[in-house]
């Protein structure tokens, strides 16, 4: 296409919708690629997720699916137009910026972009894990531990992140099993001492999981775990069953233009969206790896279109 848009947006989750609200109100005329195969459906991971209690401004819940249809739809109320395309490759060497997507790999210039991208839980790969997941499976303790208030659940993994959630889930569950498939933790040994001493949290070590229980009744009703030293299994009665082994930001399309971190999450200045290529920010879970809520990213979106808008003034291009 021979027209430079003013903004591109890539991901179309919470940040990505919000950036284009804002950028839209600012006559920016936003294109975003909603995306297709990169991350998963359209609409983040937010589109896995059955009810949604913490986003301001529903009161009695809403489903995740619902959500994200109202933030697009709102989109696309103030001016955005969205392709449900995949963006396969970019260039941020030089301005105008050029990304090509779709089937066609069709070329299209902008002057800022706004990457929206996410980023991924890393799962066990269990059948049943996937079958439950929204009905007793989640990979947020923050998102999704109300719903086990006074319940028995189960945490997987051994980082630090395994830890923060356990500690989160022991302050509402009954009792919390965190489940490691080696003998040691890799956690800070200032949270696997927090993690020790908290009563309501019991360490299941040398344990792998073989299959949540049980699928056929739409639930998490238990977790069939083996010891990997003894070959012995057993099943634990836990009505929740949490993975926290990880995220993985899908951020590899830009690794050859922008700073990432160790972890591979986009590098922004701090307090702000920007990139180290001007005129390039980075919103929501592809830059956060410390919150990852749907609402933080909403705000790094408003953040990033208001900077992009200021970026277009401040260089004659708005």
């Amino acid at each position: 296409m021979s027209d430079t848009r003013k903004v591109i947006i890539i991901g179309s989750g919470p940040a990505g919708h919000t950036a284009g609200i804002y950028a839209a109100r600012a006559n920016l005329k936003p294109l975003m690629f909603e995306g297709l195969a990169r991350g998963g459906i359209p609409g983040g991971q937010l589109m896995i997720t059955n009810d949604v209690e913490n986003y301001p401004g529903f009161p009695s819940k809403i489903t995740g699916p619902d959500l994200m249809g109202a933030f697009r739809a709102q989109g696309i109320h103030q001016g955005v137009e969205i392709r449900t395309e995949d963006v396969n490759k970019v260039d941020f060497s030089k301005r105008p910026f050029t990304v090509w997507a779709g089937d066609d790999n069709i070329e299209y210039k902008a002057e800022t972009i706004i990457i929206a991208t996410g980023a991924q839980a890393k799962w066990l790969g269990l059948p049943s894990e996937t079958a439950l997941q929204g009905k007793g499976v989640s990979a947020c303790a923050v998102c999704d531990g109300a719903f086990f208030r006074n319940q028995d659940v189960a945490v997987v993994g051994g980082g630090d992140t395994a830890m923060e959630e356990s500690m989160y889930l022991s302050g509402l569950c009954r009792s919390v099993t965190l489940i490691h498939r080696r003998d040691a933790f890799r956690a800070s040994i200032t949270m696997q001492e927090r993690v020790r001493k908290n009563p309501k949290i019991k360490l299941l070590y040398n344990t792998e999981v073989d299959e949540i229980l049980d699928v056929s009744k739409g639930e998490v009703t238990g977790v069939k775990i083996r010891n990997n030293k003894t070959n012995e299994s057993s099943v634990l009665d836990v009505t929740g069953y949490f993975v926290a082994i990880g995220h993985t930001p899908n951020s590899d399309l830009f690794k050859d233009f922008l700073d990432l971190h160790d972890n591979g999450y986009l590098k922004t200045k701090p307090g702000s969206t920007s990139t180290n290529v001007p005129g390039v920010f980075a919103a929501g879970d592809v830059q956060d790896f410390v919150y990852r809520q749907a609402v933080t990213a909403a705000g790094s979106g408003c953040m990033a279109a208001l900077e992009a808008e200021r970026w277009l003034a401040a260089n004659d291009s708005h």
